[in-house]
């Protein structure tokens, strides 16, 4: 006779499937939250539209050739970098983070969640730009590898910058500084107007900054043709290391 065993067994579930569920509600929440919508996706676009068809930029063969790679790069950092540090910093002050530091799900784990949303909702707006891009006539170049290259790197650029913000800052500051932020990248990052433009004096110091490496390097790659290009490899690798480095030693959960 088979004796049937209904006593509990209680147990954490394997980490791969927990940082699934949570990345799955991560992703959720970003594209249910309309500001964030608004950064990741809608701005984005009436970029790329606005200034590929709009006549107000002088540069050399089709506009959307120029736009499009530094829309890209804008997007990126919108998600990885924006986004981020306001959910994250409102997650700290309303006391989600501790909350989840007492479930199974480590530190790490929650961490490693996070990533794999923003990467998630990265590949979307990119999926999306690209669409509207080629739809209006642009005419990719270089190899697709070093652009994925860039992306990557400017992804762990951003989200240490966005972490490192959202862990030290009241929630209050992160949203307006991250906005601050996003709109001043706007116009010094190099996304609709060449930092050529710019007066010789600041142009290192715009070129030494995450967003104006990374448009720069996104535009060698897929307007240029060009091959990696090292220099804001370099630039973003040392944002990157240091931002993380920063935010993993002073983030505060609570």
């Amino acid at each position: 006779m088979t004796t049937l065993d209904f006593s509990p067994a209680p147990g954490a579930a394997p980490l791969a499937r927990m940082v699934g569920a949570q990345a799955g509600a991560e992703i959720r929440a970003m594209l249910r939250n309309g500001e964030q919508l608004l950064l990741t996706m809608i701005i984005p676009v009436l970029l790329l539209v606005g200034f590929s068809k709009a006549p107000l930029l002088n540069v050399a063969g089709e506009r959307v050739d120029f736009v499009a790679p530094g829309v890209l790069a804008l997007a990126i950092m919108s998600t990885a970098f924006t986004g981020q540090a306001i959910a994250t910093g409102f997650e700290r002050r309303y006391g989600v983070l501790k909350r989840l530091g007492a479930t199974p799900l480590s530190r790490t784990g929650l961490l490693l969640a996070k990533t794999l949303a923003v990467l998630a909702v990265e590949a979307l707006q990119v999926v999306v730009l690209v669409l509207v891009a080629l739809a209006l006539g642009w005419s990719p170049g270089g190899n697709p590898v070093w652009a994925a290259v860039l992306i990557l790197l400017g992804t762990a650029a951003f989200s240490g910058l966005g972490l490192l913000m959202a862990g030290t800052l009241r929630a209050e500051a992160t949203l307006a500084g991250a906005n601050l932020v996003y709109l001043v990248m706007l116009g010094l990052g190099g996304v609709v107007l060449p930092l050529s433009t710019y007066p010789g004096s600041i142009r290192p110091v715009l070129e030494f900054l995450p967003l104006g490496a990374f448009t720069d390097g996104m535009r060698a790659v897929l307007a240029e043709g060009s091959g990696l290009p090292w220099g804001p490899v370099a630039v973003l690798a040392a944002w990157a290391v240091v931002a993380l480095t920063l935010a993993a030693r002073t983030f505060r959960w609570e």
